[in-house]
């Protein structure tokens, strides 16, 4: 029997015994080195060469991930390890680095019970590695930290081993102080990190070994035994005494919950249904024969098998042939295949048990954050991304016969990657492909051309802008064509309290409003009155639809049409057509006919646009640009350089601190300036600057140049070059 399926076999067997499973993720900044630990724990299991472990890159097989040396897609792998004489089912997800796919970081934490947060000993905690540890912590995912390129401190800093343990003290400081800043008082003290008891380690994933204190005093070595080792060049024997494997494998059995512990305080965090019902006791016990309640991360486009959903089984079992729905949708479906993932493998198994993950081929309509179901039951709670695409390509199939094709291909990729949002134009022939960056959009072009077979023409990048508002506006009136119905309205910016509480996912959004009384309540903390909080309609991204009218005949059975023209409000600004932000809008009045035939859609949409728009422009109208955080380590030799390219490009140095002979530049730049940058700073540096950068969300276009990209962005768009003033929308 081959190692793969010795594998399997011992996975179906360990899966049903709970108390020795683990449902983990390996999690860092690009380049700490995740990929390369990953390998060497299959190698571990005995899943691939300890040879080539580190080099081959099991987990990173995707074409573009191997040209380019980073991983994009979260990837599965299902192992056993062995600890003190008891074999533990470990099922890894490996997860991205890079800040465009960070997306797919935040839908593994929803399948994870505990993550390894990777960190590397020379650059230390970094952008990535605060942002990875705050999507655990959100999820109630439980961190564990292994310190990474010890061997470079080593051989290539050169510090003393008084330096290297002073470097150690200052990087877990910084994570736990992190870590207690965000958890919850249930979890302060049994998440707090303690190096003496070892739910911390470090090494050298890529020369195999590591070591925590405990496994130092459990094998007679010390931490100048370590640096002695590394010192003489010999790795390879270090590796043999103290296997990298070995030490994190074993860290991750003892700090990190099986899932019958973790399901008990995730499921109340990540599923707001009825706490008292079937299906929510079976998840919490983790009951293998209650409901299926199984939760899609991510889709798989495979050429053989087609769509395939992966997930986490919070409860029941799946068995091939099962018939299961998608929560929301009124269609059955029946299990084609039930597979566990080891990297691009996945092997048929006949059944996979609640805590574990599954791949399931055969629910052709699934999306990343679907609940899959054979009960009535409510979906979990949608998985919140940290930051909305932000730059946009325009594509177009070279081939007119390859149209109906590509159409079909946009649809499949934004099913497997939610981060990607595609606009469909039947009419033009062309589509808008808007992702988190340059290098996301790169990789999904190449996708549709080389995997897909389409042929397509793209754009240059364009930048995603958004609109608001400076202050509040008088009240606005919006006729209907056929004057019969009107409607004022007063806009005014959100509460920067709601904003943040609707991005951190605490104030519902879209269709998630369910008990009004609780949502009112939440508004008044964050400040807002408490009779607008009571007057709530609709909140749609992060703006709020209040209705502020009283006693208004025939308003109820408008309402819903009402709703539908604030939504078009809130995806097509007055000022560029640009998506709006932070904008509260108040109805304040309204006359309606009294025969419904005379307020039908096209007399009600029109004249609510009209007067939402007019009362946006009384209220200053305003363009934002994204802006991203640019972290840039460099030697003092070529800081001039590059503080001269970071202005050039609009950037604002916020901060500059001395680090040995290395100056780290921390700046924001807007999005729209970073094109090209990537080989300008190489150039300015000659190659010697270390750079990430990450989103920052939405800030004015200075005021300035505001008329002049509004221009552009309106005569990109075929529209008018000035943007229409309060009396076009008067009537």
């Amino acid at each position: 029997m081959g190692r793969k399926e010795d594998n399997i076999k011992k996975v179906t067997k360990l899966m049903t015994q709970l108390e020795y499973v683990r449902n983990i993720g390996t999690v860092a900044h690009i380049d700490h080195g995740k990929t390369t630990l990953s390998d060497s724990l299959l190698a571990g299991a005995g899943l691939m060469s300890f040879e080539l472990a580190g080099t081959q890159l099991a987990l990173d097989y995707d074409e573009q991930e191997q040209a380019r040396g980073i991983t994009i897609n979260a990837v599965n792998a299902s192992m056993v390890h062995e600890f003190e004489g008891q074999e533990y089912l470990i099922n890894l997800i490996d997860t991205p680095g890079h800040v465009d796919f960070g997306g797919d970081v935040t839908r593994a934490m929803r399948a994870l019970d505990g993550a390894i947060i990777v960190v590397c000993a020379v650059e230390g905690v970094m952008p990535q590695t605060e942002t990875v540890i705050r999507q655990a912590i959100k999820e109630n995912v439980k961190p564990i930290i292994f310190i990474n390129k010890v061997d470079r401190l080593i051989n290539e800093l050169k510090v003393t081993p008084e330096q290297m343990q002073q470097r150690f003290i200052k990087i877990i400081t910084e994570i736990d102080t992190k870590i207690q800043n965000l958890v919850s008082e249930e979890f302060k003290e049994d998440w707090k990190l303690r190096v003496e008891e070892g739910d911390i380690a470090f090494g050298s994933a890529v020369h195999k070994w590591a070591t925590s204190i405990p496994f130092m005093k459990k094998k007679g070595i010390s931490f100048k035994d370590i640096y002695d080792y590394c010192a003489k060049e010999q790795q390879k024997e270090l590796s043999k005494i103290a296997p990298v494997h070995e030490v994190i494998l074993d860290m991750v059995i003892r700090f990190l919950p099986n899932p019958k512990v973790a399901q008990k305080y995730r499921i109340p965090k990540i599923w707001h249904g009825d706490m008292d019902s079937e299906v929510a006791k079976a998840m919490i016990n983790v009951d293998k024969d209650g409901p299926i309640a199984l939760m899609i991360n991510k889709i798989i486009m495979d050429p053989h098998a087609g769509e395939v959903a992966i997930g986490r089984l919070y409860s029941g079992t799946i068995r091939r042939g099962d018939s299961v729905s998608i929560v929301g949708m009124h269609k059955t479906y029946n299990l084609q295949l039930v597979s566990v993932a080891v990297g691009a493998d996945r092997m048929p198994v006949d059944r996979v048990v609640a805590g574990n993950m599954a791949a399931v081929s055969g629910i052709r309509d699934a999306v990343s954050g679907s609940t899959i179901t054979n009960t009535d039951m409510a979906a979990f709670e949608p998985i919140k991304h940290y930051s909305d695409p932000v730059v946009t390509v325009a594509i177009e199939a070279k081939n007119t016969a390859d149209l109906p094709k590509l159409i079909e291909v946009l649809r499949s990729i934004s099913k497997a990657d939610p981060s990607i949002h595609v606009e469909i134009n039947t009419e033009t022939g062309e589509h808008l492909l808007s992702g988190m960056g340059e290098l996301h959009l790169e990789i999904t072009q190449y996708r549709i051309e080389k995997e897909h077979k389409v042929p397509i023409t793209a754009s240059e990048p364009i930048v995603v802008y958004r609109e608001s508002v400076e202050r509040p506006s008088p009240a606005f009136e919006g006729k209907s064509p056929n004057k019969h119905n009107r409607f004022k309205f007063v806009v005014e910016p959100l509460e920067e309290t709601v904003i943040a509480a609707i991005n951190e996912g605490t104030i519902p959004t879209g269709e998630r409003i369910k008990d009004k009384k609780i949502l009112a309540r939440d508004l008044q903390e964050l400040g807002m009155s408490k009779d607008e909080s009571r007057s709530l309609v609709a909140i749609e991204g992060d703006n709020l639809f209040l209705d502020r009218t009283k006693g208004i005949q025939y308003l109820y059975e408008t309402m819903e049409l009402v709703k539908d023209a604030f939504n078009e409000v809130i995806n097509r600004g007055p000022l560029a057509n640009e998506k709006v932000m932070g904008l509260k809008v108040k109805l304040v009045d309204a006359k309606l006919h009294e025969d419904n035939i005379h307020r039908g859609p096209a007399q009600v949409i029109p004249a609510v646009r009209s007067a939402i728009y007019g009362a946006m422009c009384l209220a200053q109208r305003l363009l934002l640009e994204p802006k991203q955080k640019l972290f840039i380590q460099v030697p003092d030799s070529v800081m001039g350089d590059t503080v001269r390219e970071i202005q050039q490009r609009r950037g604002e140095v916020e901060s500059m601190e001395q680090e040995d002979q290395d100056t780290a530049i921390v700046a924001k730049v807007p999005v729209a300036e970073m094109f090209g940058f990537s080989s300008d700073i190489r150039g300015a540096t000659a190659g010697r600057a270390l750079w990430s950068t990450e989103n920052s969300g939405f800030e004015r276009v200075p005021r300035e140049l505001e008329h002049q990209v509004v221009r552009e962005i309106r005569l990109r768009k075929g529209l008018k070059e000035e943007p229409y003033d309060a009396a076009y929308y008067a009537g």
